[in-house]
């Protein structure tokens, strides 16, 4: 094992293995799914939806580049979300087809598992940047208030704030996101760094939910990022901002042969409370 490997591995067939004969056949089986649910995301809005498990859900940029700020939670127990930072280290910082959006502890369970991608060619540009990324988090109201020296109620943590409540969900349980379509990377200082969104009308990013799953997104009001929202050279970004269309399907039976739901964590959760060898 070389010293830059991934520090968190299992053995082959593991549970870090993903079978990508199943989702493959899952994300190829376009023609014969149904459509059960479809709308549009406003720009500069949020709106939360469910997905059950075993169905796709797809965002599309259906007018053209805009990024988006995602976040899941397991729809009957929302103390299950979106772990951001696990699921850098077990998949990547900037996920996916075949990628995993795993849940916090003690669930440790995949939510999600990524079956379409239109942008997963990118790869990495001259600049170092890449698409799809777990590295930054959402926009929010008081880092825009400290920066920028005034109010903005439209930032993404707004957005999913206002998308989640007739969940009875507050900004407490929004988390950590998924930035999908936008593109970003460390520079040489090593800080996060976000550029122009490079996907075109028609992208989209498709996800399998493993199990019924609440999802919530904004349309981050930086539109497509072409326009800074920090610093001096910040400006009105509305004129680059877009819609996005979201779709749910449910997939043929065929399509599932193989998948169950994963199982919640296996540890028992003891911690050492129960024995101390060394009392």
């Amino acid at each position: 094992m070389a010293l830059t490997d991934a520090a968190y591995q299992s053995d082959p067939g593991g549970p870090l293995d993903v079978d990508h004969e199943l989702y493959d056949r899952i994300g190829s089986m376009l023609d014969s799914r149904e459509l059960v649910d479809s709308f549009t995301i406003p720009i500069r809005s949020g709106r939360a939806w469910e997905i059950p498990a075993g169905h796709v859900c797809r965002i599309v940029t259906i007018e053209g580049p805009q990024v988006a700020d995602l976040n899941l939670w397991s729809l009957h127990d929302p103390r299950e979300r979106l772990w951001a930072s696990r699921t850098r280290q077990l998949q990547a910082a900037h996920v996916s087809l075949h990628d995993r959006l795993w849940s916090t502890l003690p669930f440790l369970r995949p939510l999600v598992t990524i079956t379409g991608d239109s942008l997963a060619d990118y790869g990495v540009d001259d600049e170092g940047g890449r698409v799809h990324d777990l590295l930054g988090t959402r926009c929010d109201p008081y880092v825009s208030q400290m920066l920028n020296d005034a109010p903005f109620d439209y930032h993404c943590h707004s957005n999913l704030t206002r998308a989640v409540r007739p969940w009875h969900l507050t900004e407490f349980d929004v988390h950590d996101v998924l930035n999908v379509f936008q593109c970003t990377g460390l520079n040489e200082d090593d800080q996060y760094f976000m550029k122009t969104c490079p996907a075109q009308q028609g992208d989209y990013f498709e996800f399998f939910a493993e199990i019924d799953v609440l999802a919530a997104l904004s349309t981050c009001p930086g539109g497509d990022l072409s326009v800074p929202m920090f610093g001096p050279d910040a400006g009105d970004a509305e004129a680059v901002c877009r819609p996005l269309g979201i779709e749910v399907h449910r997939v043929p039976d065929e399509a599932l042969e193989g998948w169950s739901p994963p199982a919640r964590a296996a540890y028992a959760q003891d911690h050492g409370l129960a024995a101390r060898p060394w009392a």
